[in-house]
């Protein structure tokens, strides 16, 4: 019982933006007064897709009785025989239906995943390659159940916009870090990614950026062990610049080193406000 309530709610996050959420990562954006950048991002990345708790849908859809209740008294009993034979009848009629609907999920997961059978063994260390074959994935070793330790680096010219991370096949998601350029030499920075909610996604509050599901075992009334280990975001954001800072929300402003400005945020499952900061350049 427990397998099929927490998929149940946790599988519209395998179709939407939620597929990709930070680990444990420090990550950094240079912006230099000549229009150079570079970022970099090291740590812990989750793919929600190849973890357990996307497998858990396959235990959601093996036969389980549901419990039965007194009719007088409306309190929990062992149910009989024959309600149990009753139930299996009904869950045998609905095979073909439950087998087609696997097969379009399976589908559906494998687009969102660029072209990666999630069910298939050697899902992860495909993924695995087809990060490495990105530029920037320097390091990307399996932690195992969805998780991927990374070093990522890029950098150069800021002549467009850039996201990160953005991966060959995968649909656009949420992204953890996002520059914007703007007219009059400013840019926009955004991390939407380092926040458990940025008020664009309903079930991303729910969730609490992951970080939630262990109250889900509670909602349940089961057992939290049949929970599997999901990685819980912490980490920090650092823009290092040459610019002028004409905005930003830390919650202690700007240091200076130098000519070089900096802002740093202290990110975790709990922080509600997305780090932004908007710069301007000479």
């Amino acid at each position: 019982m427990f397998a099929r309530f927490l998929f149940v709610l946790a599988a519209p996050l395998l179709l939407t933006g939620c597929l990709i959420s930070p680990g444990k990562f420090a990550s950094t954006l240079d912006l230099n007064d000549d229009g150079t950048f570079a970022f970099t991002y090291e740590g812990e990345i989750f793919f929600l897709g190849l973890s357990q708790l996307a497998q858990m849908g396959n235990a959601a859809e093996q036969f389980e009785a549901e419990e039965c209740y007194d009719e007088d008294t409306f309190e929990q009993r062992e149910c009989t025989a024959d309600e149990i034979a009753a139930q299996r009848a009904e869950w045998d009629a609905g095979a073909e239906e439950r087998a087609a609907k696997a097969r379009k999920d399976a589908e559906e997961m494998a687009a969102m995943m660029g072209g990666i059978d999630p069910s298939d063994p050697e899902a992860t260390e495909k993924l695995r390659k087809l990060l490495l074959r990105h530029r920037g994935w320097n390091r990307v070793e399996i932690k195992g159940n969805g998780v991927y330790d990374v070093s990522y680096a890029v950098s150069g010219q800021l002549g467009h916009d850039f996201m990160f991370p953005t991966i060959e096949g995968f649909p656009a998601t949420k992204p953890f870090v996002q520059i914007v350029l703007r007219d009059e030499n400013t840019v926009r920075v955004n991390a939407p990614g380092f926040a458990a909610d940025d008020g664009s996604n309903p079930m991303g509050a729910m969730m609490g950026g992951m970080a939630g599901l262990g109250g889900l075992a509670a909602m349940a009334n089961e057992d939290a062990d049949k929970l599997p280990d999901l990685p819980v975001m912490a980490g920090t954001f650092t823009i290092r610049t040459t610019g002028e800072i004409l905005a930003n929300n830390t919650d202690e402003g700007a240091s200076s080193t130098g000519d070089t400005r900096v802002l740093s945020w202290d990110v975790d499952a709990g922080t509600s406000s997305a780090p932004t900061a908007l710069v301007r350049f000479n």
